[in-house]
């Protein structure tokens, strides 16, 4: 095998380095759709158990006790003013059947 040149060298460290940083934009590009799909189920998720709740007591004291083991003030304060009481005011505007006393009562702060 023939020695390599400096500038052959160079052009191999290049390529080299040109073939990491693809390899590091793909893996930061699936991490992004990683993370978007994570976040897309959860907003569904969530969504399902409210509206569930707006019509069940069942989920309704589930939803309550949830809201109970929220700790971090930045995340409480994403709930201030909301209750399931509004979820059913908004539920019986779009035409569905409105939620059970008990489940329109306010979340716990």
């Amino acid at each position: 095998m023939p020695i390599p040149s400096r500038e052959q060298i160079e052009k191999a460290r290049q390529k080299a380095e040109q073939a990491k940083a693809r390899l590091q934009a793909m893996q930061a590009q699936l991490a992004m759709a990683e993370r978007k799909r994570d976040t897309r189920r959860k907003i569904i998720l969530g969504g399902l158990l409210i509206d569930a709740a707006a019509k069940d007591d069942q989920f309704a004291d589930i939803v309550a006790e949830l809201m109970r083991r929220v700790d971090r003030p930045n995340d409480r304060q994403a709930f201030d003013g909301w209750s399931l009481e509004d979820r059913s005011e908004q539920s019986a505007v779009g035409g569905e059947t409105t939620a059970p006393a008990e489940a329109q009562e306010s979340l716990p702060r």
